[in-house]
């Protein structure tokens, strides 16, 4: 798909030379190391950070689209570009994007889930650690000069039971690290069969129901992608069945958590904390409303944001991309 550059550069566009294979627009930041890979065959169109209006400008006369989460790939961006083929989701979601329009217009949409797994199940246990034995609380402390050691009040993981809802390919990696850690591990999946009973058995993890999983978790940890069934997945009714010593975890998007019914139950202690990696609202500007709350970890979507895990994701979009433009 040889194609002639025309006009000149713009500051924010890389040209590897006057002849060009694609020009690829890159609407999140994805590893240096595949940008430099891609930028020596193909036009580069650096987008991260910007509006929809800025993305609908910038997208124009692009065939490939590169985009994480945190930005919104809207039906209104991907009409902006007649000569978009491609479209490559560096990870797992594809809820930020309209699949609709995918399917209409028929363009190839490619993902990258498997990579980030390890990292995010990582960041799982670091945020159930860093509740269990309340390290942010301990570190501000500290700073501050005050020794309250005799304060702190930290909880073994092992014999507490960790339930992982959802335990597909990031959620069975956390179910598997719960029972490494001696915890008793209750996974629920959406389609239980026979099957999947007895591989779980195999790493002494019980497959179990969302009801049983609600209320004997010490640990729950959310792992399920965000669409109509799962919008709301964990409101009033939920952490009401909840333990008010357990802990709720999510790693999986914003919007499987109702915030506010989080927070009413942290606030009335019918909760003992929460670590949010995922929000209903992100990017600079928003403030969590969790965000005053001593028992709560709050991460800016990073689960899979490893240099070692984006390096493996930049690897396999340079691969995608290379096998599309010799198709």
């Amino acid at each position: 798909m040889r194609r002639k550059r025309a006009g000149p550069a713009s500051a924010s566009t890389a040209h590897p030379s006057e002849d060009t294979n694609l020009r690829i627009l890159v609407a999140s930041q994805i590893s240096p190391r595949a940008l430099e890979h891609l930028g020596r065959q193909h036009e580069i169109v650096d987008a991260v950070g910007l509006s929809e209006k800025e993305l609908q400008e910038r997208i124009a006369g692009c065939d490939a689209l590169l985009f994480r989460s945190g930005v919104q790939i809207t039906a209104a961006v991907m009409e902006s570009s007649p000569e978009l083929q491609l479209v490559v989701r560096a990870g797992s979601g594809i809820d930020n994007i309209d699949l609709g329009y995918v399917a209409d217009r028929g363009l190839r949409l490619e993902r990258v889930p498997g990579p980030g797994a390890q990292a995010v199940a990582e960041m799982t246990f670091a945020l159930i650690l860093g509740l269990a034995r309340q390290m942010l609380p301990a570190d501000r402390a500290l700073r501050e000069g005050r020794w309250t050691k005799h304060l702190v009040r930290g909880r073994l993981l092992h014999g507490k039971t960790l339930g992982v809802y959802g335990a597909g390919n990031i959620g069975s990696k956390v179910a598997r690290m719960g029972a490494a850690w001696g915890m008793r591990v209750l996974a629920c999946v959406e389609h239980p069969t026979q099957e999947r009973r007895q591989e779980f058995a195999q790493y002494d993890i019980t497959l179990a129901s969302s009801d049983a999983l609600l209320s004997d978790s010490d640990f729950l940890s959310l792992h399920v992608p965000l669409n109509e069934a799962t919008r709301g997945l964990i409101g009033s009714e939920e952490l009401s069945r909840m333990k008010p010593s357990a802990f709720l975890i999510t790693l999986a998007r914003g919007g499987v958590v109702d915030e506010s019914a989080l927070l009413e139950a942290l606030e009335q202690q019918r909760l003992a904390g929460a670590g949010l990696d995922v929000h209903e609202r992100e990017g600079d500007g928003h403030i969590s409303p969790l965000a005053s709350l001593p028992n709560v970890i709050l991460t800016p979507h990073i689960g899979a944001t490893t240099v070692d895990t984006q390096d493996v994701i930049g690897a396999r979009i340079v691969e995608i991309v290379e096998a599309f433009d010799r198709s």
